[in-house]
């Protein structure tokens, strides 16, 4: 709990401002965008700055491992699937609750380019009418953008709420993982896809997928 941990802090250059990470020797507890600059509206001509090199000590266990996924995420998406998740150590992922549940579904299920609908999501966590609820666990997860709640869009393909930032910034994520898979964004439009796409030209959402036997960070 964050009561009993020894949580350390380190902060992320990225395009859509500073981010900051916090983790005790066991996990993350918390991503935070501290805000201050509005998203670009072409996030592949705003690439972060790079972060000064930290010493020994900072360069192994979950903090390092986080500030290393976000960095990654941003200027070098291809090579995330080679780094690792690191674990997840804040309160809500210590208990069992329906919180937990659809936060590590979302983490599991739905990968960089794609979508999900907060009813689809409701689906893949056992409970298919529990929409809403799913609303209040995205508005809850601690770790944005590692557990991905701006992928997860409304059935009609408009966009949703998105805590973490606003509407902008999910948009500016959706776009950015939208053509980091070789799809451009379309711009001045309203988000209503065509058939087979999501926002921005992203992936529809997907369907259920197979059961993984364990997730990530656990």
């Amino acid at each position: 709990m964050d009561a009993a941990c020894d949580l350390r802090c380190r902060t992320v250059a990225s395009p859509l401002g500073p981010i900051e990470v916090s983790a005790c020797e066991q996990g993350l507890h918390s991503i935070r965008l501290l805000g201050g600059k509005t998203p670009d509206a072409s996030p592949t001509e705003a690439p972060a700055a790079p972060d000064s090199p930290g010493s020994p000590a900072e360069t192994a266990g979950p903090l390092a491992q986080g500030a290393a996924w976000l960095r990654a995420y941003f200027q070098h998406p291809a090579a995330l699937p080679e780094l690792p998740v690191p674990a997840l150590h804040h309160p809500i992922f210590l208990q069992d609750s329906f919180t937990r549940q659809v936060l590590c579904k979302l983490l599991k299920a739905v990968d960089f380019g794609e979508v999900v609908s907060y009813q689809q999501l409701a689906a893949l966590a056992g409970s298919p009418r529990a929409a809403r609820a799913v609303g209040g666990a995205m508005r809850s997860n601690p770790v944005p953008i590692l557990v991905p709640c701006h992928r997860v869009i409304c059935s009609s393909g408009a966009l949703g709420n998105y805590s973490s930032g606003g509407r902008a910034v999910k948009e500016w994520l959706l776009s950015h993982e939208g053509s980091w898979r070789g799809q451009r964004p379309r711009q001045g439009a309203p988000v209503q896809p065509e058939p087979g796409t999501g926002p921005q030209g992203a992936p529809a959402a997907p369907s259920p997928p197979a059961e993984p036997p364990s997730w990530r960070g656990e």
